[in-house]
């Protein structure tokens, strides 16, 4: 017995040393949480977080979570939550073309009108039937980050159908004008970065793109090609291809009405650069491309591309009595949202709230971010929480509370549009905004799907930037099982020099992954 106690005291050494770990204190979480976001870099900020448990409602961490702050891109979780709930994932939007006179051996003896529905993206965006994007999207591509892609797609195709269905329709000559009737809701302006015109009609975001490809040898010219290439802008390129080591450096400059420069060198070896050109009117930009494409497919437009002679359209009563001669069916309204959420598209944001307003009768932007806030009442956010001028995140006005982001989650997740919401949302380290916020074998990598936000506004008296915001708020699933509805926001962040917002989204990134380690 007195030999046996040395085995004993080995081994319960043993068990100890191979039993698992005692369960972390319940304030754990709280611990890691709080040790990031008090952290140096924020001395001068202000943080707003909540999570709670979607089954329980309960808290399961907050920091100031009443507290009004800008939210930048994650006020569209508002302005889609609204349009959802307006118009339904399915909705469609009928883009017609009528004719306006009789047609004689082929020849329209009058107009051809062209009626904008609000649809967005007009087949542009559409491949094998499916709607794509592109995580680093074209409308970004003057940000500085060099990394804008175009999507495989013909931002022409849905103009292209129309004049097809025009042909078909035994239509072969116009005498007369091509107009677009934009009259579906008051031209506004956008509320982010990029396209700034918001219209009932859209062709390729209101954009020209400009793909600037180096030369194999240094000093030689680089290939400037643009799209949809159209006769209705006059482009002056001169771009050199630079050392293989060199950063890109381009520069589009306004010449004139329908004219500008490129100017600037690319490198060697480098792959193409992507920049836009914004349209200031769109309304002339699609007319000019719809008289192309007419004329691509067998219709003779007569009228000239760059500028209509007159802008008479027919009474809105009238249009009863016109004959349709053409029809595009847009893709369901589902797709419009995701890929508003997915790349944090401005444009498509910003023109939301005229959607709704559209859908009530209404012509305004205004009308619509009026009729946003009565939805989001019904959908139990409490709007004295929350301030918005725009749909996109970028207006002044545009402040919320943590509590009120996470009531608009609750809310849509009780509602048959939730599973469409969800699904349009970025997808930590998987797509769209959050596809490199954190590492490939994150823990939380496809946990967590989220809305972003970013603002920065320049310091001119220290040089720098300022992180005006940083914000994510959306969905996850834990380690545990458990389901959370959070939002974190950061601002008046002061930017070193060399540092960008992504050191942010991954801090927001990393504070997923600690929610998704420690959380219930």
């Amino acid at each position: 017995m007195v030999r046996a106690f040395p085995l004993l005291a080995v081994a319960l050494v043993v068990a100890a040393l191979a039993a698992p770990a005692p369960a972390a204190p319940p304030d754990a979480l709280a611990q890691k949480l709080d040790a990031v976001i008090d952290g140096p870099d924020y001395k001068h900020a202000s943080w707003g977080v909540l999570v709670v448990d979607a089954k329980t409602g309960k808290p399961v961490y907050s920091r100031n979570p009443d507290a009004l702050l800008a939210p930048a891109s994650v006020t569209k979780l508002f302005s889609c939550a609204a349009a959802l709930v307006a118009l339904g994932p399915d909705h469609t939007q009928e883009t017609a073309v009528y004719s306006r006179g009789p047609v004689v051996k082929g020849a329209l003896r009058g107009d051809l009108v062209l009626v904008a529905s609000g649809d967005v993206m007009l087949g542009g965006r559409t491949k094998n039937g499916k709607t794509v994007f592109k995580d680093k999207d074209h409308t970004y591509a003057n940000g500085g980050a060099n990394d804008a892609e175009l999507t495989d797609t013909d931002p022409l195709a849905g103009l292209n159908d129309l004049a097809k269905q025009v042909r078909a329709a035994g239509v072969t000559q116009i005498d007369g004008e091509v107009l677009i009737d934009d009259r579906l809701f008051a031209r506004a302006r956008s509320s982010g970065s990029g396209p700034d015109v918001v219209s009932p009609i859209t062709v390729n975001d209101n954009v020209i793109d400009i793909v600037v490809t180096p030369a194999e040898n240094e000093g030689d010219a680089a290939k400037v090609t643009t799209r949809p290439a159209t006769s209705f802008y006059a482009i002056d390129a001169l771009v050199t291809t630079g050392p293989e080591k060199g950063a890109a450096d381009l520069h589009l400059i306004a010449v004139g009405p329908n004219q500008f420069a490129v100017r600037g060198r690319v490198p060697k070896g480098g792959r193409p650069q992507v920049r836009v050109y914004s349209v200031d009117e769109p309304v002339l930009f699609a007319r000019a491309l719809f008289v192309e494409a007419l004329r691509r497919n067998g219709v003779q437009a007569q009228c000239a591309v760059l500028r209509p002679s007159n802008n008479n359209l027919p009474a809105l009563a009238e249009y009863e009595k016109l004959t349709k001669v053409a029809g595009l069916t847009s893709a369901p309204f589902k797709d419009t949202v995701a890929v508003t959420l997915k790349v944090s598209h401005n444009l498509y944001a910003s023109t939301l709230p005229c959607l709704v307003a559209a859908s009530k009768g209404r012509t305004t932007a205004a009308d619509g971010l009026r009729e946003q806030g009565k939805i989001l009442k019904q959908l139990g956010v409490d709007t004295s929480a929350l301030s918005f001028g725009g749909g996109a995140g970028g207006a002044p006005a545009d402040h919320v509370s943590p509590r009120a982001t996470v009531q608009v989650l609750e809310g849509m997740a009780k509602r048959d549009e939730w599973p469409a919401y969800k699904a349009a949302l970025p997808v930590l380290g998987v797509d769209g905004t959050l596809a490199d916020v954190v590492k490939a074998d994150s823990p939380a990598r496809g946990k967590v799907f989220a809305k972003t936000g970013t603002l920065i506004w320049y310091d001119s008296v220290n040089e720098r930037y300022l992180l005006k915001s940083k914000a994510l708020a959306g969905t996850m699933t834990t380690k545990g099982g458990a389901t959370l509805y959070f939002c974190a926001m950061v601002n008046n962040v002061p930017l070193p020099e060399g540092v960008t917002a992504s050191r942010e989204g991954k801090v927001l990134g990393r504070l997923c992954e600690l929610l998704y380690d420690h959380g219930p």
